[in-house]
């Protein structure tokens, strides 16, 4: 299932600056914040020695240049993540698509590699393997994906033949040509698969409930009216007698309440003479 989606869609599903999770991601490990942190420390020591060669006149530009030097490791995450998302949004037309999940399986694969000595002094490579979750989505329209996602415990039960959503994103209004796909979501079992938190998944979820789930029935909050008489064709008026049968209705329900609890009494106590007496004691209902 492929449904087009809205430019305004788009945007809410992935906008331009870069969202909290997309920020945490940025933001990495603490090998990454000290490099940024080292950046930012050469970047205020190389404005400072800017300012001092070129005077008091360029003061102001070198002072704004080593303010933002001295935050990078804090804006940066939200550049890099905000750069990703603008090569993602020049494409233009998004749309939303439900497959099935054909195969799954689990591959370890080369994120990077470390050189490093070992005691007799020898130059050794460490590789630095991910295990990483793939499936394979298609649709009964013959369309198939590949998608490669690091492996999460949350990951645990996924099984082919489980629904899979997802956006496509392409550069033609018909979306005949896919550009890329985006994160995966398993309604099923509401989770998600993905390496970068591309889409806003709140509104994701909310897209997928409005396309996925029927409309429920709507009834109308307008009174019944009386059936019309058969005889005449109009709405019967009310007749007094109405209210007394009503009354007299009531009062045999009361009745038949007080008898069901006193029944419930005699069993309850086990007291089956009583209930045989109270049997014989009572008059007749008269019909």
């Amino acid at each position: 299932m492929l449904v087009p989606l809205t430019r305004d869609a788009f945007d809410r599903l992935i906008p331009s600056i870069a969202t909290y999770p997309q920020y945490q991601f940025y933001w990495g490990r603490p090998a990454d914040f000290i490099r940024r942190l080292a950046i930012s420390v050469v970047g205020m020591v190389v404005t400072w020695l800017g300012s001092l060669a070129t005077g008091d006149a360029t003061g102001p530009i070198w002072f704004v240049l080593g303010f933002a030097a001295a935050l990078y490791w804090f804006w940066a995450p939200i550049y890099w993540a905000s750069l990703r998302n603008g090569k993602v949004r020049k494409f233009g037309y998004c749309g939303f698509w439900e497959g099935e999940i054909l195969d799954v399986y689990v591959t370890e694969e080369l994120v990077g590699q470390e050189e490093t000595v070992n005691r007799q002094g020898e130059l050794v490579i460490v590789e630095n393997r991910e295990r990483c979750l793939n499936l394979e989505v298609g649709d009964e329209t013959g369309f198939e994906t590949l998608f490669q996602a690091p492996l999460r415990r949350e990951h645990k039960g996924i099984k082919p033949g489980m629904r899979a959503q997802t956006l496509i994103l392409s550069d033609r209004p018909d979306l005949s040509r896919v550009a890329q796909v985006a994160d995966f979501y398993l309604p099923d079992r509401r989770v998600w698969i993905s390496d970068y938190p591309l889409l806003q998944r709140e509104a994701f979820e909310e897209v997928s409930r409005e396309l996925s789930d029927p409309p429920p029935n709507r009834r109308s909050r307008r009174p019944s009216r009386p059936a019309p008489s058969q005889e005449t064709g109009l709405a019967r008026r009310p007749d007094p007698r109405d209210r007394a049968l009503a009354r007299y209705d009531r009062r045999d329900a009361s009745e038949e309440r007080g008898r069901f609890d006193d029944l419930e009494d005699d069993f309850e106590n086990n007291d089956f003479e009583n209930f045989e007496d109270d049997r014989r004691d009572r008059p007749r209902r008269r019909r």
